[in-house]
């Protein structure tokens, strides 16, 4: 029985322990009783688990999205007066890893049907310095690969799949369509951990020697160090905890997405069609709902809205990367990327969770009504 006035939160772990608290209590039991708790066993049986659901030939357990993608461009050689072409609508961590290396990101826009970099505006934008592309696959839906890769030629191109885990491109898993795949284990990704944590994916085995390498300050064998990497280690309470929900990710997906569907139809039974713009699922790209964006009019006052009924919201992004203070020294002004700027004013995460009930769905989609119809 769902109570009709209890908040309805943007997303709440403490539902999905109730699934998997058993499995997961064992999964730690395991480990404590070794005490090996950095890399180990238990992150190598991850990554050869990963590797087969991913599709993939090599799976690195990192120490968190970010470091995957700073793991990944360090192994790639990006440095000083290098470029790298992304989009600015996305999560920081995304553009900050660039210029930690002392690159330059090279921001291009994104598309307005799928919130996702622009093949076309990449094409324009390589230069004899680009060393590398990194395209997100924002909110659970595949980048248009194919044109990417074209676009790209000899280009790496560094996958962002820090919201995509399970999602598959005409059959292929994302961080397996690029030359290296970044993945985020943050606890409120579709697979989540209970602290940070990563995985670099490949099918090049030299980039992924260069790549475990890299996560233990290039070393290999012990105390030999072949070049300067870093402390990007995943734990192995992590990678058990990981191991234990593992199982449980398409199912989660399968319920993402009729949450999805479901919010679609609601959309146009009250009369919301032309008002709230829902995600379009794009033929082959999938989606796994990492988040649930539509576009709306008046956000930040329907945002307002909602909490007033206790039913959670967040918009991702709300302030585009070239507008950031801390890369104004890359010289890009307002106006310069339309499409990411008039993202961030129209998006609006709605609770997409796996173990969002109907009737709770029904209550979001009523009090937006309220809100538009004024009934």
């Amino acid at each position: 029985m769902v109570n009709e006035t209890a908040p309805i939160p943007l997303f709440d772990l403490k539902r999905q322990w109730r699934q998997v608290e058993a499995d997961v209590r064992a999964a730690l039991e395991r480990v404590f009783a070794t005490q090996q708790f950095i890399l180990g066993p238990e992150v190598a049986a991850l990554e050869k688990e990963c590797q087969e659901y991913l599709g993939v030939e090599h799976a690195i357990g990192v120490s968190s999205g970010t470091d995957a993608l700073l793991a990944a461009l360090m192994a790639l050689n990006v440095g000083p007066g290098d470029e790298v072409i992304t989009t600015p609508f996305t999560f920081f961590a995304t553009a900050g890893v660039v210029v930690r290396l002392g690159a330059r990101p090279v921001f291009v826009d994104i598309r307005p049907d799928d919130f996702n970099i622009d093949p076309a505006a990449v094409a324009a934008a390589l230069t004899p310095r680009t060393r590398a592309i990194i395209p997100i696959h924002l909110f659970g839906q595949a980048a248009d690969m194919d044109a990417l890769r074209e676009a790209a030629g000899h280009v790496p191109i560094v996958e962002d799949c820090c919201q995509s885990i399970g999602c598959r491109y005409h059959g292929v898993s994302t961080g397996a369509l690029g030359t290296v795949g970044c993945f985020s284990f943050f606890p409120t990704k579709n697979l989540g951990a209970f602290g940070d944590g990563g995985l670099l994916t490949t099918n090049d085995a030299e980039l992924a020697q260069r790549l475990r390498d890299t996560r233990v300050h290039g070393m290999r064998p012990r105390y030999v160090h072949h070049f300067v990497g870093g402390n990007f280690r995943l734990d192995a309470m992590q990678a058990a905890i990981l191991r234990a929900k593992l199982p449980y990710l398409d199912g989660w997906i399968a319920r993402r997405r009729e949450g999805a569907a479901h919010y679609g139809r609601l959309f146009t039974e009250v009369g919301l069609e032309g008002i709230v713009m829902p995600p379009p699922e794009l033929a082959g790209r999938g989606h796994v709902y990492h988040q649930y964006v539509v576009r709306v009019p008046q956000r930040d006052a329907l945002r307002e809205f909602l909490a007033g009924r206790g039913i959670g919201s967040e918009v991702y992004y709300p302030i585009a990367l070239h507008q950031q203070a801390c890369f104004a020294s890359l010289g890009y002004k307002s106006g310069d990327f339309p499409e990411s700027e008039r993202a961030t004013d129209e998006v609006l995460a709605l609770p997409i969770f796996p173990e969002v009930e109907a009737a709770e769905r029904e209550r979001v989609v009523a009090a937006m009504v309220e809100f538009y119809l004024g009934s």
